[in-house]
């Protein structure tokens, strides 16, 4: 035998609203403690020349995902309105622009300019590579109002120009979410 509960609204003990329905199975939470937002993913759409070695801010130009309007484009970051503890992730690919030796590629997470979270791939300089992506991922506290997160980016290569490039099967991206209950 089961047992069905009909409700349109689930409430606490107090009478406070936890989360509705509106008949039709959609749910709406009522706290925002409870909604893992703000929430963003953006991604670059074409190949941007970089610096052979050198740290270049990655310009995510499209944007997929943005609950909370936190993504800035035209600085590209990531500022959340609300505190908390937020898994970001991301991956930077890279190539050259001619038949090289890729060397290294890194991606790094900076928040307000400063380095945190490191995701680095080297390479046997004697052996052809074309595409490389190194990726990286991390729990960051934001405090809701000034601190802001980018990805950037390293590669280097042997002779050619540099680039960061979304042309692949893996691609050029960042993403985050605020962890619920943490």
């Amino acid at each position: 035998m089961s047992s069905i509960i009909k409700v349109n609204t689930f409430q606490d003990a107090n009478g406070n609203a936890l989360f509705s329905s509106d008949g039709s199975g959609n749910v709406t939470l009522s706290s925002a403690d409870m909604k893992m937002t703000p929430a963003f993913h953006v991604r670059l759409t074409s190949n941007q020349d970089v610096t052979s070695a050198a740290q270049t801010k990655v310009n995510l130009n499209d944007v997929t995902l943005d609950t909370d309007s936190c993504w800035d484009a035209v600085n590209y970051r990531f500022q959340p309105t609300v505190a908390g503890k937020y898994y970001i992730f991301g991956a930077v690919t890279c190539q050259g622009t001619a038949n090289n030796v890729l060397v290294e590629a890194t991606s790094s997470f900076r928040l307000n300019g400063s380095r945190i979270v490191t995701g680095s791939q080297t390479f046997n300089t004697s052996t052809f590579a074309s595409l490389y992506s190194a990726t990286v991922s991390g729990i960051i506290t934001f405090d809701g109002s000034t601190q802001y997160v980018e990805l950037w980016g390293r590669t280097q290569v042997s002779s050619s120009t540099a680039q960061f490039t979304p042309s692949h099967e893996f691609a050029t991206y960042m993403g985050g979410y605020r962890i619920i209950g943490a």
